[in-house]
């Protein structure tokens, strides 16, 4: 058996056709939706995670705009601006590009958001709705992990999904998702003892550990879906996941290549979100 790859780059291109096709209605009604994205420092990955979604914006026709601040900012300085785009009819969501300088109170500024604006999905509001099924804004990695099972129709009702990793980001959402769609979950961390005993049961593997190839061939049972979340970069400058990939793609039924796979999508979903905070915002009814 060889697995079949999933393309998240097909899949999160699909996702952005979809909401381009929305703004263009909006637009046509007189709504413009936008996007203000808050950066904090001069951090080079954060610089191009934040160009990253600029250009999604560009490609759907969302507005963005993107807020700088030196590394020396404070807490009042950033939270000021935070209440003043909440108030600002023209803006739909709003994110701050994690992580911000240690000085910083990352929960309290999140938190300074509008719940109604929170299209990253951290919000406490969104955070506790999640538990509760009825969030506004799932956080945009899960979310396109969830994404990109519904496109393969693999089905997720009655499985058994390990979720590796922990993380508020990643993990804890993931598994909160995935047992609303009526999956039997189990989540592994850092101190789990012989996580092959789990693993192996799998018959959806999510990886978000941030390790590299901590998922070897023998841990994962034959025909599992294999989701990596990880994005690792090798002494020798290789971009790769948590997932020993070449090797779990002979035993998996489907797998998710690092770079292409879920990293594409976690954009997408910003967008969509956005897309669907404007829609909601401002009261239309629309349709793909």
């Amino acid at each position: 058996m060889t697995a079949k790859i999933i393309d998240g780059k097909k899949v999160a291109q699909h996702v952005r056709s979809e909401c381009k096709l929305l703004v263009d209605q909006m637009k046509k009604l007189g709504v413009s939706p936008g996007l203000a994205v808050i950066i904090v420092g001069d951090d080079p990955a954060s610089k191009v995670y934040v160009a990253n979604k600029v250009n999604a914006c560009r490609e759907v026709g969302l507005d963005s705009k993107v807020y700088t601040f030196p590394a020396n900012a404070t807490d009042q300085e950033i939270e000021s601006e935070i209440l003043r785009l909440n108030a600002d009819p023209k803006v739909h969501g709003i994110l701050v590009q994690l992580p911000l300088p240690a000085h910083l109170n990352a929960k309290k500024l999140i938190a300074s958001i509008s719940q109604d604006k929170d299209v990253d999905g951290f919000h406490l509001y969104n955070v506790g709705s999640l538990v509760a099924g009825t969030t506004l804004f799932p956080p945009c990695t899960p979310f396109g992990v969830q994404k990109l099972l519904e496109y393969e129709n693999i089905p997720v009702a009655g499985q058994n999904v390990v979720v590796v990793g922990a993380s508020n980001i990643v993990g804890k959402p993931m598994a909160l998702m995935l047992m609303q769609q009526d999956a039997t979950v189990c989540i592994c961390h850092a101190k789990t003892r012989d996580l092959a005993q789990f693993t192996i049961l799998a018959d959806i593997l999510v990886v978000a550990a941030g390790k590299p190839n901590l998922i070897v061939p023998q841990m994962v049972r034959r025909g599992a879906v294999v989701i990596d979340v990880g994005i690792n970069r090798l002494p020798n400058g290789q971009l790769v996941g948590d997932v020993d990939f070449e090797g779990v793609k002979e035993k998996a039924s489907y797998i998710t290549p690092v770079p292409g796979g879920v990293g594409p999508m976690t954009v997408s979903m910003l967008v969509h979100n956005t897309v669907q905070s404007a829609i909601r915002q401002s009261g239309l009814q629309l349709e793909v």
